[in-house]
Formats: C-alpha cells, structure tokens, sequence
C-alpha cells in the first residue's frame, strides 16, 4: 500500500551559493529532491545552467542566478528575484568559497583580500542580505559553511593561512549571528567539512575519493578517508530542515573522524 511522499523541505525556498559544481551542486539536488524551491547561484553561469537543467529535467524546482557572493549589489538583484519569483526565503546556504595555497611568508595581500573577500565577506553579505526577509517570514535558517580549518591546524587548511583564517571567522560570526537572531526564530549554523572530494581537488590533479584519501591516512579515522559532496549535501539538510528547529549555534563537523585525534 502506497503513500504519498512529502520532502523534508517541502514548501521551503532556498538560496545556494556557489552551486554549479561540488557541495553547492549536490545540495541543490538534494534540496529539490526533497521539495525545496531552490534558487541556485555561482560566479561561473554556464556550468550552473546546464547543471540547474538537469535538476529540473528531474522534476525539480530550480531557478539559476549568477552572484558573485562579493558584491553587495550582486545579493541585492539575487533577494529581489528570489522574492519576486517565490515570495520568500526560509533557507540560506553560505557555501561559495575558495582556497589559496599559500601559507603567511608566500601569501601576497591580494590573495589574502581575494580570499577573505569570497568565504568572508561573502557569508556576512549574505546574511545581512536575508535576515530581513526571514524576520519578516517569522523565522529561516542559514546554514554557513566553514571548514575543520577553522578547529584545527596542519594540512587541514591545505597550507592555506588567508582559507585557514576565513573560515574561522565564518565559524564566529555564526555563532554571534545565532545568539543575535534567535528571538526571530531565526537558526544559524555551521557546517565543518574534513577531506571532500569535489572538483577543486579534481582541478589539483586529484583523480579519485579513493586517491584523494590515501593523502589523509592517519587522519580521518573513516575509510576511505575521504568524503564525497553528498556527505556536506546531507549536513546542509539536516539545518535547512524542521528537524534541527531547536539547533542553533552548531558546529556540524562532517570529517571522518579528523578532529578527534590528538
């Protein structure tokens, strides 16, 4: 005897950044799956279309919009579109980011504003761009994505100093934005991903999961020491849904066990 499916985001719209490839991607599929209206958004417009298409060939609810996540005008014709086409915003995913291999001696101080600008300024820009419309909706939840380098130090930040310091600020100002907010009904949380294979690591050479899990043996503590987009997707589900509605303030570490060790 059959039942009617409802998804866990069912009647729910949501913002994405940095969604035409990677966990930005794989969170827009998956919100969709489970009945988001989703409202999908990179720099790189070409890639987000034909991977928004395919999501909606699917039977899902997706609109792509260029942002550059950097520019406060860039959020401003995003907001105005989201509102205009679905009346709302209840979900913000702060995902865009980027990584420059460059450590405090090599790092020039335009990687360090070129990096700070996109996985900063960027959350911040977000945030004050949304948090209007969800006190006006009575509540949302916006979901920040830092990185286990804003918990740890070593070859988790990937020799990073400007990404390392980026995404502890992002892991700061969810928490003051939590604290801030909360009488709006208004959740904010923290996703904290380890090892993930997705396309920057492809862009690097890195071929495979597995491949990319060998680098890491001895540090997550789960094989294959790797996580895939989906792992972050699921994370970004669970805060975007109704089920985390008393969870604000979190710091959801999604690393195969790396920050446990010693």
């Amino acid at each position: 005897m059959g039942g009617i499916f409802i998804g866990r985001l069912e009647g729910k719209v949501a913002i994405i950044t940095g969604a035409a490839s990677g966990m930005g991607l794989a969170g827009a599929q998956l919100f969709a799956k489970e009945g988001a209206k989703v409202v999908a958004t990179d720099v790189v417009v070409e890639k987000l279309e034909r991977n928004v298409n395919e999501i909606i060939e699917n039977g899902g609810d997706v609109t792509a919009l260029q942002l550059d996540v950097s520019k406060p005008e860039s959020w401003s014709d995003v907001i105005d579109k989201t509102i205009r086409k679905y009346g709302k915003i209840d979900v913000l995913v702060n995902n865009a980011g980027i990584h420059i291999a460059k450590g405090i001696l090599e790092a020039e101080l335009d990687d360090w504003n070129k990096v700070m600008a996109i996985n900063t300024t960027g959350v911040w820009l977000g945030m004050k761009a949304v948090i209007p419309h969800m006190q006006k909706n009575g509540g949302g939840s916006i979901i920040n994505t830092s990185s286990i380098a804003a918990i740890v130090g070593g070859i988790g930040d990937g020799h990073g100093a400007a990404y390392s310091a980026s995404k502890g600020a992002v892991r700061s100002l969810t928490k003051h934005a939590a604290q801030w907010f909360g009488e709006n009904n208004i959740r904010v949380n923290s996703v904290h991903p380890g090892a993930i294979f997705t396309g920057m690591a492809e862009a690097v050479g890195i071929k495979t999961q597995e491949n990319m899990g060998s680098h890491y043996n001895g540090k997550a503590a789960l094989r294959p020491y790797a996580g895939e987009s989906m792992d972050i997707a699921n994370a970004y589900l669970y805060l975007a849904s109704d089920e985390s509605k008393y969870v604000t303030g979190l710091e959801l570490i999604v690393d195969g066990g790396w920050t446990t060790r010693s």
